[in-house]
């Protein structure tokens, strides 16, 4: 997929189980204006809805499993990417047309090996019910104060090297709910920065059957024990930073992504 047009390789990793939504998630990544592009649907062991893939046949990357949950699909996915750069598309959002060649271009002139950038969100019917929700900067710390109470950073604007991804390791698959607040404070503890697109590239869809409304003390649950687990690193972090003892903060440009806690 793409023109070997001498630009890196950019693998789209699209997790899937019983979505309804999926054929939108890969109609946006198909429609990426970045050329060079490799989509990888990950079957996590889904029953229905399966039907929707057959249309893509010859044009997305399919893998099928055993359902082991989205961290697990995540990790099939990256494994078998091919591209310098991968990023993990949600069966149920949206990447917005220049959502891959605005970051990559931003990495490749800036050499940062993660990056993540503001959203949308709309609602199960596909109404659009927020409009620029713009994660903390790192002015006076604000992002990385953030992570004490919240998770700034939203798991389907990310773009990252295959190479970083090799460094830190898998998702953690024991965690259903909380692998990508996980696995940012394994990036951010190995001392590898965020470069922050402070637009909406994407749209974020929040819905009655999404996991984080379905299984909500669950989640609450998890969220807690990955908040304990890396605080004392954190806040030793943060005071090599010089960013403690202050109190967190999570303001930003409009409205902060900190509030929207794990990802599904």
């Amino acid at each position: 997929m793409g023109s070997n047009a001498g630009k890196p390789l950019v693998t789209i990793v699209i997790p899937f189980y019983n979505d309804p939504y999926l054929a939108e998630a890969i109609e946006s990544a198909l429609g990426q204006t970045y050329g060079e592009t490799e989509i990888i649907v990950v079957d996590d062991g889904s029953t229905k809805h399966q039907e929707q893939l057959r249309r893509y046949e010859g044009r997305v990357h399919y893998v099928g499993k055993a359902n082991g949950g989205t961290a697990s699909a995540l990790n099939a996915g990256f494994r078998l990417a091919s591209g310098k750069y991968v990023a993990w598309l949600s069966s149920d959002d949206r990447f917005y047309p220049d959502k891959i060649k605005r970051q990559v271009e931003a990495m490749e002139r800036t050499g940062f090996q993660i990056s993540h950038t503001g959203f949308d969100v709309l609602d199960g019917r596909g109404k659009m019910t927020e409009f620029d929700v713009i994660p903390p900067g790192l002015e006076q710390g604000q992002f990385y104060r953030a992570f004490r109470t919240s998770n700034p950073v939203n798991g389907c604007t990310v773009v990252m090297t295959k190479e970083l991804f090799d460094r830190i390791g898998p998702f953690d698959e024991s965690r259903r709910y909380t692998h990508d607040l996980d696995y940012w404070f394994r990036v951010l503890l190995a001392g590898v920065p965020f470069l922050l697109l402070p637009e909406p590239l994407c749209a974020y869809r929040r819905h009655e059957a999404m996991g984080t409304v379905k299984h909500g003390e669950a989640v609450a649950l998890e969220t807690k024990d990955t908040f304990a687990k890396y605080a004392a690193r954190w806040e030793t972090y943060l005071k090599r930073l010089g960013l403690f003892p202050r109190t967190a903060s999570q303001p930003s440009r409009k409205r902060t992504a900190g509030q929207r806690g794990a990802q599904r």
